[in-house]
C-alpha cells in the first residue's frame, strides 16, 4: 500500500483531448504523439467518428490523449451522435487541447467552438497546426483573434505532419497534467478493442481508395474476431453501404478494389497486433444505416436523441 502510494505521489496521469473543426489534423497529431498509428489519418473530413484515447508515457507522466470527432453541424443521427462524442471529449479531460488549421484560419466553424469552449471554465491550450504551410507573420494575428474570445493558458505552433513544436507540447502536457497513479499498463497504446481497430483500419481504406461520395456512406463492423491456434486471428468484417452503386464502386472489377482494401488493411492490422491477421471483407446494401442505433453502436458511438 505505502509503495503504490509512493508511487503516486512521484507519477503523473491525466487526459488531454483534442478539439477541433474537421480536417484540423486531431489524428495525424495524435498519432504523431504516440508514435503509432491509433486513429484514421484522410484528407477528407469528418474521418474521425468516435473518440480514440491514445497512451503515451513521457518521464513519468502517463499522457492520456483523446482524438475526437471533427466538430461540425450535424445533420443525420451519426453526426449528431460524432458531435455529442466530440463534447463528451473536451468535458472529460483535464486539458482540452484546441486544435486549429492555421491555413484555415478563425473560420465559422473555429468561431462556434471557440465560443462554446469560452462558456466551459475548462483548462484549454491554444495549438496552431500546420504552420509550416503558412508563412509566420499570419500567426500572430489569428493566436490574438482567438484568445480575445477565449482565455488559454498556453499557445504552441506546430506541424503535425513534420513534427515541429510537437516535443514542447508534449513536454509541457507531461509537466502540466495532474500528480497520480497511471490508469493503464505502460506498454499499452490505446484502449481501443481490437476488433474495433480492424473495422476502422478497413474504413481508412475506404476513404483512401473509393470516391468522394463513398466513404460517407459506408460503415465498417467486425462480425467475428477468432484466435487461432498457431498465433494468428482470423478477423471478418462487414462493410454497410447506403446504395447499390456504392457496393458496385467498393467491390470493384472482378472483386479487384475489395480485394485491394483488405490487403492493404490487413498488413496495417498485423503490423499494430504484432500478429499474422486474417481478414475477411463483406459488403452490404443497408439503406439509412447512419439512423440506426444498433450500427451506432456497434461502431463506438453512444446512442442520441
Amino acid at each position: 500500500m505505502a509503495e503504490a502510494q509512493n508511487m503516486a505521489d512521484t507519477t503523473r496521469c491525466g487526459f488531454a483531448a483534442l478539439v477541433g473543426a474537421p480536417n484540423a489534423g486531431k489524428s495525424t497529431l495524435l498519432n504523431r504523439m504516440a508514435g503509432a498509428k491509433l486513429s484514421i489519418v484522410s484528407p477528407k473530413a469528418q474521418t474521425t467518428r468516435f473518440r480514440v484515447l491514445g497512451i503515451l508515457m513521457r518521464g513519468a507522466t502517463q499522457i492520456l490523449l483523446v482524438d475526437t470527432p471533427g466538430i461540425f453541424r450535424p445533420r443525420r443521427k451519426l453526426d449528431r451522435a460524432m458531435v455529442a462524442a466530440a463534447w463528451t471529449g473536451a468535458e472529460d479531460a483535464d486539458i482540452t487541447l484546441l486544435l486549429v488549421d492555421a491555413r484555415s484560419g478563425l473560420n465559422e466553424a473555429v468561431s462556434e467552438i471557440v465560443d462554446r469552449l469560452a462558456t466551459t471554465k475548462r483548462r484549454v491550450w491554444l495549438v496552431l497546426n500546420k504552420t509550416d504551410l503558412v508563412s509566420p507573420g499570419a500567426l500572430l494575428p489569428l493566436t490574438a483573434a482567438i484568445t480575445e474570445r477565449l482565455p488559454v493558458e498556453h499557445v504552441f505552433m506546430v506541424s503535425a505532419r513534420t513534427g515541429n513544436g510537437v516535443d514542447d507540447l508534449l513536454d509541457q502536457l507531461a509537466a502540466a497534467l495532474p500528480p497520480g497513479p497511471y490508469l493503464y499498463p505502460e506498454d499499452d497504446l490505446t484502449d481501443l478493442p481490437d476488433r474495433l481497430l480492424a473495422a476502422e483500419l478497413v474504413r481508412e481504406q475506404i476513404f483512401m481508395q473509393t470516391h468522394e461520395e463513398v466513404p460517407y456512406g459506408a460503415t465498417a463492423e467486425t462480425e467475428s474476431y477468432t484466435e487461432r491456434p498457431d498465433g494468428s486471428v482470423r478477423i471478418d468484417v462487414t462493410i454497410y453501404v447506403a446504395r447499390a452503386g456504392h457496393k458496385a464502386i467498393l467491390i470493384g472489377d472482378g472483386g479487384q478494389r475489395i480485394r485491394q482494401i483488405g490487403e492493404r488493411a490487413r498488413k496495417q492490422l498485423g503490423s499494430l497486433l504484432e500478429r499474422p491477421c486474417h481478414l475477411f471483407l463483406n459488403v452490404k446494401e443497408r439503406s439509412g444505416w447512419d439512423e440506426e442505433r444498433a450500427r451506432l453502436r456497434a461502431i463506438g458511438l453512444d446512442d442520441v436523441p
